[in-house]
């Protein structure tokens, strides 16, 4: 409020909201007192912004802009919002035609309207300039956009501007961002992760399920929904299901979303709502499915990972990972998901066999335990004798991947192929649990097939089990092969076989095992800079003493000093 510049670590979900759009709002006013009224002078233009506020995802954007509107109420403040996945030109004519003093934006779209002369945006005047999520717009490659965006705008020295710069983790980029950001001599760094907060990471348990191979994914997820349903039915204390579900891939999350919802899972009067957010989709489909979910009591969210951050949705508890995250941190990420405000929830990380050495390499030092209680993560379609539930769920997703188009499965394949390696993973273990899934899974005679310009630029010519070459376009979808899958004409033989089909109402083994806990050595977050964290107040040298970590330090370092395999 004091009109200096701010850096600021703060947790996701935690009020940053507002924490920038109050000065912001009051620093607008200032400049216009007119403006602090409805009805007020309104000189509101698309060439004359007074406030810019950046966001890394679409979804968030648009959040901050409802919460900026709602804030506008009783003013004469015009808030805008510009992001990817829209219409620039019907967006550019609402700006151009009622103003903009407020803008809420990605630094994708941001950057195309400023350099673009027909878009008439321009902030000659800005008085105030705010990022969020700061560390998250570099994770996904926003640096250069953001440069450009700070070329575009009028030099602080001659249009003097408040900057605020808000980032969950204070990692070496940031700093840098910061430092070509704020006013060296003139800025504020506040730290509002207390050294005895226990993250969310550290405090919620999570489960690692070692699944035979690809093909036991969905029915894990279905045991693991079915469990949850159960416990909140039965026990008052016990949160309700409600669940997002990652998954490394686009094409994975179309896929999945067709499968669950021919599932009881999905069933319309029976289920619960069964919701996807991807990057294919529009920006008004994010948003309403995001609206939805936020609304919802019990739902699963199927996402890839535009929601692992700043995305706020309540009552979330479980947070489940199929297959291996890219990295720790986006791990941590998407765990963050539950366990909001303090409140309980719980995560699962659904891994093949052949991925648990991976894992353990790329999140060292998590509490992570292994979960060994579901039944679907072991039983191989078509050799070993189930019991009635678990028959119950590998059915189901049968009928799902009947229902879904085939040329879906084979864009699952291919985006996987894609997926990072890493040290403990081969290709060719990767391709066997592809393979296994078509085959084992989906009762394919042959895997699907690799398109030869595709397996050129990855180096796929002569790795065993990889068929080059092209499938037909088959919109249309088809049954199993007769002779494979684990559907009810030739999989696995239910014991006993006869049973109910229905919802997720069949009585089963209670709750959760969690296990132990486990935690973090001890250590600190870091700042700007080291020893005892600074609660505000401006540094010495604000700088300096983060040049000599590592260009990709992130977050919570104190498994530095505890880098043991989590399970």
């Amino acid at each position: 409020m004091k009109g200096v510049d701010l850096v600021a670590q703060a947790k996701t979900g935690t009020g940053k909201t507002l924490a920038f759009l109050v000065p912001v709002f009051q620093r607008v006013i200032n400049a216009q007192p007119e403006l602090a009224r409805r009805g007020g002078y309104r000189n509101a233009s698309s060439e004359d912004i007074r406030a810019i506020i950046l966001s890394p995802t679409r979804e968030l954007a648009e959040q901050i802009g409802v919460e900026a509107r709602k804030l506008a109420r009783g003013t004469s403040i015009v808030v805008q919002t510009a992001v990817g996945g829209t219409r620039k030109r019907e967006a550019m004519i609402n700006m151009q035609r009622n103003g903009c003093h407020i803008l809420v934006a990605t630094p994708g779209r941001l950057q195309d309207i400023l350099s673009d002369p027909g878009a008439r945006v321009a902030a000659p005047n800005l008085q105030a300039l705010v990022l969020d999520e700061a560390d998250r717009m570099l994770d996904v490659g926003f640096a250069d956009a953001i440069r450009e965006i700070l070329d575009l705008l009028p030099p602080v020295e001659q249009v003097d501007r408040q900057t605020l710069l808000f980032s969950a983790t204070i990692p070496r980029d940031v700093v840098h961002l910061a430092k070509s950001m704020v006013k060296t001599n003139n800025f504020e760094f506040v730290q509002t992760i207390s050294p005895d907060d226990t993250p969310t990471h550290e405090r919620v348990p999570q489960h690692v399920v070692a699944v035979n191979g690809y093909e036991n994914w969905f029915p894990a997820i279905l045991e693991i929904a079915n469990k949850g349903m159960e416990k909140a039915s039965q026990d008052p204390s016990a949160l309700p299901f409600k669940a997002i579900v990652f998954f490394s891939s686009t094409a994975t999350v179309e896929y999945a979303n067709q499968v669950f919802k021919r599932t009881s899972l999905g069933d319309r009067r029976f289920g619960i709502p069964i919701l996807d957010i991807h990057s294919r989709l529009t920006q008004h489909a994010r948003t309403r499915n995001a609206d939805a979910f936020r609304r919802a009591k019990s739902a699963i969210l199927l996402s890839s990972d535009v929601t692992a951050r700043g995305m706020d949705f309540p009552g979330v508890s479980h947070v489940i990972q199929v297959g291996l995250p890219p990295d720790r941190d986006q791990y941590i990420h998407r765990i963050g998901r539950t366990g909001r405000a303090g409140k309980g929830g719980e995560g699962w990380l659904i891994l093949a066999e052949e991925e648990i050495k991976e894992a353990r390499a790329r999140l060292p030092g998590l509490p992570i335990r292994p979960n060994n209680s579901l039944e679907t993560a072991k039983h191989v379609p078509g050799q070993d004798q189930a019991s009635q539930e678990v028959a119950r769920f590998f059915e189901e997703i049968s009928r799902g991947y009947e229902a879904a188009p085939r040329r879906m499965f084979r864009a699952v394949y291919n985006a996987l192929l894609g997926q990072k390696m890493g040290r403990y993973l081969r290709l060719e273990e990767l391709i066997r649990l592809m393979n296994g899934w078509s085959s084992k899974g989906l009762g394919w005679p042959e895997p699907p097939a690799v398109p030869p310009r595709v397996a050129a630029n990855r180096n796929l010519k002569g790795v065993p089990g990889v068929r080059i070459g092209h499938d037909e376009d088959e919109d249309e979808p088809r049954g199993f092969d007769k002779s494979g899958g684990f559907g009810s004409r030739s999989g696995f033989q239910s014991n006993p076989r006869s049973g109910p089909r229905g919802g997720f109402q069949s009585g089963s083994r209670g709750g959760f095992q969690s296990g132990s806990r486990g935690g973090f050595q001890s250590g600190r977050r870091g700042g700007f800079q080291s020893g005892a964290p600074r609660r505000s107040g401006r540094p010495e040298d604000p700088f300096a003493s983060r040049f000599g970590r590592r260009d990709d330090d992130r977050g919570d370092r104190r498994f530095r000093n505890d880098t043991r395999p989590s399970f």
